[in-house]
This record gives C-alpha cells, structure tokens and sequence, in this order.
C-alpha cells in the first residue's frame, strides 16, 4: 500500500497581489524541471495543509501550493469580496503565466475538484492532465445533500449540533452567513466551529477526533464558514449542471478520478456521472474509504493515480 512520500521544504515562497485587495499565498516544492502540478484545496475557505505536497513523488512534480483568496495565508484572511469562482480561475491562470508555465496538471479533492474542472473547461489547452478526489460538483442538489436534507439522515447526532446556534426553519446557509455578521465575536466563533466540524465529523469512515480538531481551529474555520457560507449561497457561481454540460471540452485531457465507496459528503453518483460525461477519465472506487483525502485506503489510490499520470505525462 501506498503513503504520502516524505515531507520535504518549498524551494519558493511567495506572496502574489492579485489585485481587488487580495494577495495569495503560494509556495513550490520538488524538481523544479519536472512536470508542475497545482495542487487546489478543499473548502471553500480551507486553505493548503502541511502534507497537501506529499501526494506527489518530488522527483517527478514541480508542485505548486495556492492557498485561494481568503484561504490560509493569503490575505486577508476570510474576505468575501472580489472572491467569486470567475476570480479563482483568473487568479490560476495568471500564476500559471508569472510562474513561467506553459502547462500543468491540476489535483484537487471536494470544492478543490470543482474549481480545477471549472478551469480546466475554460482553458483545457493549458491542462495535461488531472487527479480528482471526491468531486463536487456544485449543482444545487449537491449543496442541498450536505447542508439541507441528504446526510444528515446518516448524521443525525451531528446535524442536531449544526443547527443548534439557528433559529427554527431558517435555511442553514443563510442562517450561518447571518451568524458570521454578528457583533457578538464569541458566538461568530462558535458558529463556525460547528459549520467547519458538520463536514469534517461527516467525513471518514472511522471518527478522527484529531483532524476535526485541526479543521476547527479558530482562522480555518472562520474563513471556512465565510467563504463557504459566501459560495454556497450563490450556487458555487455556477450555471445548473455546467460542469457535467462542459465536460465536452475536457476531451484529450487524461484524468485518474477517485471516490470513496462510503463517501456520504460527496456521494460517488457525482463521480460516475462525471467519469461517463470526461472521455479519457478513468474512476476509481475505493472500497474502504470516505470522503477525507487521510484514510489510508484513499492515500494509496491518490498516490497511485499521480505516479500513473507521471508515467503518462513523462511517456508523452
């Protein structure tokens, strides 16, 4: 079975200012002549962790950490304002050109999986390949399942401490987004401490107490609960169905997708229909494993799958 390879330092660090008041934080790491792949995390809001790098073999990616407005260390921190998924894929394209590249591979897992097919759909010529984890495809009914009627049938318990700090019968991302408007900075805090910890109890297969305190940490889950609240709200800024619609345009485009079998937060109905629309994809299901990139089943699937598009890419 495969692991995260060893941790290893960047060999850049830099703070690009991407204009409307926002400066993204963005860091490279392995062989600097090796094939670039731009890893896009989840969220929205969450921001890169420390082992996002560790899926890739480092002789064989020059990898590219982007913390997306608002996420991480990019500043500042939380901001909703000029952060809509039109801006995201600008800000991509425009690191792609100050970095000096000519094309690269994407990876993204969650929301990460939405914005790397929506740049992908939008500048293919500039994508050779992708691995996608769990994607998200940000139809209404995707956003409805998590956070309206779909999985907290299976979490009952934990969709009970969701909607507590809610009034009755407010929709709970309207009622989040008033919470995090609140004067009172101890109850913003506690809202979105129980935003961030509804998906990530929901998330594997076994209770991982250690990354659900991680993920609610006071900043991550702050930015988390604004700029998803901010998103989800208006529909991910998409059109219904336009990532299934433009699957079309990811034709030659090799993709490796891989999906928990009991991923209950991103059910794996969205990654079929996503592998049947992608001509060139090819899905993997991953029998013990949710939705969380840290199972051990699903860091050899994702490991294996950017080995095999390092051979395909290496190969071409």
């Amino acid at each position: 079975m495969r692991t995260l390879y060893p941790d290893i330092k960047p060999f850049d660090r830099q703070m690009l200012d991407v204009g409307d008041g926002h400066r993204l934080y963005i860091d490279q790491s392995g062989r600097q002549d090796a094939h670039p792949v731009l890893f896009l995390h989840g969220g929205p809001g969450n921001g890169c962790e420390f082992d996002s790098r560790r899926f890739f073999d480092p002789n064989q990616y020059r990898i590219v950490l982007l913390d997306q407005r608002g996420s991480g260390r990019s500043e500042p921190l939380g901001e909703t304002s000029a952060n809509t998924l039109d801006d995201l894929i600008r800000d991509i394209e425009l690191i792609r050109a100050h970095l000096g590249l000519d094309r690269w591979a994407l990876f993204g897992g969650g929301w990460g999986s939405t914005l790397a097919l929506s740049y992908a759909e939008a500048f293919p010529e500039q994508v050779s390949g992708m691995v996608l984890r769990s994607p998200f495809l940000g139809r209404k009914q995707d956003i409805e399942w998590i956070y309206g009627d779909g999985l907290n049938r299976f979490y009952p318990d934990q969709w009970r401490e969701f909607c507590a700090p809610l009034e009755d019968g407010v929709d709970p991302i309207e009622g989040y987004q008033a919470l995090m408007s609140a004067q009172n900075e101890l109850g913003r805090m506690d809202a979105a401490k129980r935003f961030a910890a509804w998906e990530a109890e929901c998330s594997n297969l076994r209770p991982d107490a250690r990354l659900v305190q991680h993920l609610t940490k006071a900043p991550r889950a702050l930015s988390r609960c604004r700029i998803g609240t901010h998103y989800y709200a208006n529909d991910c800024f998409l059109a219904p169905n336009q990532l299934l619609d433009h699957a079309h345009r990811l034709t030659g485009i090799p993709g490796y997708i891989v999906q928990g079998r009991f991923d209950l937060v991103t059910p794996p109905e969205a990654a079929l229909a996503l592998a049947q629309a992608w001509s060139g994809s090819e899905l993997f299901m991953v029998r013990e494993a949710g939705h969380s990139a840290t199972e051990p089943a699903m860091i050899d699937a994702l490991v294996r799958s950017t080995e095999r598009l390092a051979d395909r890419l290496n190969a071409g």
